[in-house]
């Protein structure tokens, strides 16, 4: 059953075939009682005129031979006294139940008979409270069902009770009823028209449903399909077809495409690390390689200044690629406070041509990663100052901005970003031994990104470069 109904397409065609059963019997259930409820009224109503008008003769003194409603045309009357007593009903009635007496035909008075000698007769229906006036007909009228037998048919009927007082014969109680054959007929054909129609709407619904869930879930399936060729080529140039249409599912296709797109740039921006990586790994190597085979020939020619410089850019080259990974996997700086003016005069402390001017502003994060940040920017200052690098440190609003200024020939506007990215080194920059790995201003600005804040290159006032770092304020 699982498997059955395991597509949203045959889920969405039972839930919805279920919902419409459950309305179609509801309603089907409401039409069938409001129809017979108001076919039983009509009935009542009928009912209720036989008997007032039989009341009304009785009022003006017609004798119960001459009473036109016990011809039996409208349906069986019955016309019981005060005492439960028959006394007068309709022609030809053979059998009847739901009214006061099951009688058919009315009994002789036996003589000493008295109020009492007939009350297991009574269903109480000439007891009634309200007291009329000789030739008054009561305001009240009852209502019950039951059957009748006249000339052999037996029908079921509605019978209303209404009393009179006659001049001539006191208190008397008529029951008359209108057949509810047609109730009857009218329910059973509803119903028959339900038990047939109800079947093959549901029927219609299903298979409409089936069709146009499929139809609305085709997109999905080309996209299930693009992304399943796409997985098994490799490819992620490839994208997923976008329907034209502004719904869900266009949503989905887009957002996708977007996914794909990013984890195409995430791929090609990772070989590009590796192949970088490679290349700057294999500078150092080959040279402390080659040193070491020549000292293993000639002793005498051993570069041991040469050999320690190679092993320690090969060090640092590995220390900002294993940073770099813990950057890219989302390694979460500490909760720790900082302060930057603090941090400022300790990175430059060790460096000679630098100037610092740093008001307090402490931040959130890792002092380790942040005095990285700060150690890159001045080791770049140095690296390209004429004379020396100003470090400058101010609270501006929530954010605690740090400047590194140096005097030298600043960067070109066009490469302002383009520096922040990964063994990017510019033209004046290519040396191995002054220009680095190019991974100095990218763990820059990663370690920035992860702390919230943002570092930019712009003009110095000097006319050199100027790298300013922001960071939020500690709460």
């Amino acid at each position: 059953m699982s498997r059955l109904f395991g597509s949203v397409r045959a889920r969405a065609t039972l839930g919805a075939t279920l919902v419409v059963a459950v309305a179609l019997v509801a309603a089907g259930t409401a039409v069938l009682l409001s129809l017979r409820s108001n076919l039983t009224a009509e009935a009542g109503t009928r009912a209720e005129r036989s008997a007032r008008a039989v009341a009304s003769e009785l009022a003006a003194r017609t004798p119960y031979g001459a009473l036109s409603g016990l011809d039996g045309g409208d349906g069986p009357v019955q016309i019981v006294d005060e005492d439960g007593k028959l006394a007068a009903g309709s022609e030809d009635l053979e059998r009847i139940s739901g009214t006061a007496t099951t009688e058919v035909t009315p009994r002789p008075s036996a003589p000493g008979d008295d109020d009492d000698d007939d009350a297991d007769d009574s269903d109480g229906s000439g007891d009634s409270d309200e007291s009329l006036a000789p030739g008054e007909i009561g305001h009240e009228t009852t209502f019950s069902n039951g059957s009748a037998t006249i000339d052999g048919d037996t029908e079921d009927y509605r019978f209303a009770a209404v009393e009179v007082e006659s001049p001539d014969h006191g208190r008397l109680t008529v029951h008359a009823g209108a057949p509810l054959a047609a109730e009857h007929s009218a329910v059973r054909t509803a119903l028959t028209v339900m038990l047939i129609g109800f079947p093959l709407l549901l029927v219609i619904i299903a298979v409409v449903t089936w069709l146009v869930t499929g139809r609305a879930l085709r997109p999905v399936e080309g996209i299930r399909g693009e992304m399943a060729a796409i997985t098994a080529s490799e490819d992620l140039a490839r994208r997923v077809p976008e329907p034209a249409t502004h719904d869900e599912i266009a949503r989905l296709a887009r957002t996708t495409n977007e996914t794909l797109a990013a984890l195409e740039a995430s791929v090609e921006r990772q070989r590009r690390f590796v192949a970088d990586a490679s290349h700057e790994l294999r500078s150092p190597i080959a040279s402390l390689r080659t040193q070491l085979e020549v000292a293993a020939a000639h002793p005498e020619l051993l570069d041991l200044d040469g050999a320690v410089e190679d092993t320690v850019r090969l060090q640092h080259l590995a220390a900002d690629l294993l940073l770099l990974a813990r950057l890219d996997a989302g390694e979460r700086p500490a909760d720790g406070r900082v302060d930057l003016s603090a941090l400022a005069r300790e990175e430059a402390a060790g460096r000679t041509g630098v100037a610092v001017d740093a008001e307090p502003a402490e931040v959130t994060g890792s002092r380790g990663q942040l005095g990285r940040v700060l150690a890159n920017l001045l080791d770049n200052g140095r690296r390209h100052a004429r004379e020396r690098v100003t470090v400058t440190v101010r609270r501006e609003g929530g954010w605690a901005v740090l400047g590194v200024a140096d005097d030298g020939e600043g960067v070109a506007e066009a490469d302002r970003e383009r520096i922040f990215e990964r063994f990017v080194r510019l033209d004046a920059a290519r040396s191995r031994d002054d220009g680095g790995a190019g991974l100095g201003l990218a763990i820059a600005r990663d370690v920035a990104v992860r702390h919230g804040g943002t570092l930019t290159a712009g003009a110095a006032p000097a006319g050199g470069a100027l790298f300013e770092l922001r960071l939020p304020l500690a709460r």
